[in-house]
């Protein structure tokens, strides 16, 4: 064979190798085409709305936009909870204790915890050690809090001296028009509700930052350097009252508090009060589509869960359902209305003796055999900033329901990790109700991330996993989420409640 053989027999094997490349090209896109169109069926959340699902979905979205413009605090959430609870035929578990009430299949209960955290109750047919149904979810939120001795007086303005409640961006957090929330309770017990600037015709009050003019110095520093925790300070008054007069200006400020809430400087002793944003929730976006809201991590899932749980009220269970809307988890979920407490295991051991059922082996087992879903937010993907998200394992808004088999950063510390029996059992339930899902990671593995409350439920033994809604700008004091999430996370958490 010459030399022009040779050549051909090898331009006829590149030729067939090329084929054959060309033929593995077409098959791999036709399977990515393929593999597109499922995700896209999978996802076409909106193109399968009837109109009456439209307007279900308006009808929550006003329901939730109204509660989180209202309710800023734990307090007033569970303040809020309670009222509705009573609404649909809940009685206090406290009156029950009380009058020896006997409890029995279809009855409704509540009970709070220093009025920070709540958890309600309704009876089902089979014996509680059987487990229970919970959703459970929390209702605290990042915010300023004010310190002890807050008040002082500094060239010629009052301010208030505040420590950061959980985890924020500071620099987010001045010049932003804030009120205030909380109570002040005086010595002999009387508690002063407070609320400042939520009205148009009430102050507001706000963070100072430096100006850009004089700011080179400070836009040199990191971003968590940028503005300080001492820096947080909350600028209050400028009147003095009298010139000449030292602290004239502090003054001023405690003589108001004084003739129009009977508060003493001293009070703020015994208060608790916070700065977060003035004003209401509203839709977002041209179409409508969004909520832009403060706090929606985590009332947005502490709403629809108590929404679902309410709309249940006249439906019989098997096992007891349970809604738990708890403080502190913002901070590790500590101290006596954190989920670490003893509150809810001694919420459900006197459910159990108000039912006669009640053994310390009972309650092992109730715990043990129940299913929780820990509801929680997760992060949802933002374009803006795609290298912190790995695409193939995050949550979009507006695709529905979000669940995070596991939580916890980078080696999974710090998390529970969903049993994959669990995960299936799920997703025949969900799928059975036609709710649209996704699943999640909180972000890239190496960049951090987060935790709930759902490994401190399930060191009882029960199933747990983190459902719920994906939010942009989490953390951040005005917070974004789309009313398709927020709807189908309601139509996920009332599935539960029914098939579970």
């Amino acid at each position: 064979m010459d030399y022009r053989d040779s050549l051909a027999a090898q331009v006829s094997t590149l030729r067939e190798k090329l084929r054959e490349w060309k033929k593995i090209q077409a098959e791999k896109e036709k399977r990515k085409m393929t593999d597109e169109k499922e995700q896209d069926k999978k996802f076409s959340v909106w193109s399968e709305y009837t109109d009456d699902d439209k307007a279900a979905m308006e009808n929550l979205a006003a329901g939730y936009i109204d509660f989180i413009s209202r309710c800023k605090t734990e307090r007033e959430s569970v303040k809020e909870a309670v009222k509705q609870a009573e609404a649909v035929g809940y009685k206090n578990l406290d009156e029950v204790i009380k009058n020896k009430t006997r409890l029995k299949a279809g009855d409704k209960i509540y009970c709070v915890c220093m009025k920070k955290t709540v958890a309600l109750f309704q009876i089902g047919t089979e014996p509680l050690e059987n487990g229970l149904k919970i959703l459970g979810a929390h209702i605290d939120t990042c915010r300023l809090d004010l310190k002890q001795n807050p008040l002082y007086e500094d060239g010629g303005m009052a301010y208030l001296d505040t420590h950061y409640y959980g985890g924020i961006k500071k620099y987010q957090w001045v010049t932003l028009p804030l009120a205030m929330h909380g109570v002040v309770v005086k010595k002999d017990g009387r508690v002063i509700e407070i609320v400042i600037g939520e009205n148009e015709s009430e102050p507001v009050f706000c963070v100072t930052d430096l100006l850009i003019h004089l700011s080179q110095e400070q836009l040199k520093k990191t971003a968590d350097k940028v503005i300080e925790g001492e820096k947080l300070d909350i600028l209050v008054g400028n009147y003095p009252l009298k010139e000449k007069d030292k602290e004239s200006v502090k003054k001023t400020v405690l003589k108001l508090l004084k003739d129009k809430y009977n508060i003493e400087e001293e009070d703020f002793l015994s208060a608790e009060l916070a700065l977060v944003p003035a004003g209401k929730a509203r839709d977002l976006g041209f179409d409508k589509s969004m909520v832009l809201g403060y706090g929606q991590d985590d009332r947005v899932c502490s709403y629809t869960s108590l929404v679902a749980m309410l709309e249940a009220a006249n439906q019989t269970f098997g096992k007891t359902a349970c809604c738990l809307l708890v403080d502190k988890e913002e901070i590790g979920s500590y101290g006596a209305t954190g989920m670490q407490s003893f509150f809810f295991e001694n919420a459900l051991a006197e459910v159990l003796n108000a039912c006669g059922q009640y053994s310390e082996l009972a309650l092992r087992r109730a715990l043990r055999n129940s299913f929780m879903l820990s509801s929680d937010v997760s992060s949802a993907f933002d374009p803006l900033y795609s290298s912190a998200f790995e695409k193939r394992n995050v949550a979009y808004l507006g695709k529905g329901m979000v669940f995070n088999k596991f939580t916890g950063s980078r080696g999974k510390s710090g998390s529970s990790d969903a049993n994959a029996e669990y995960v299936g059992k799920l997703r025949e339930i969900l799928d059975k109700n036609k709710v649209h899902y996704q699943f999640s990671e909180l972000g890239k593995v190496d960049l951090g991330g987060g935790g709930t409350i759902a490994y401190m439920m399930a060191k009882y033994g029960m199933e747990v996993i983190d459902s719920g809604v994906a939010v942009l700008s989490m953390h951040a004091p005005w917070e974004a989420t789309s009313k398709i999430d927020i709807y189908e996370t309601k139509k996920g958490y009332s599935a539960f409640l029914k098939e579970i």
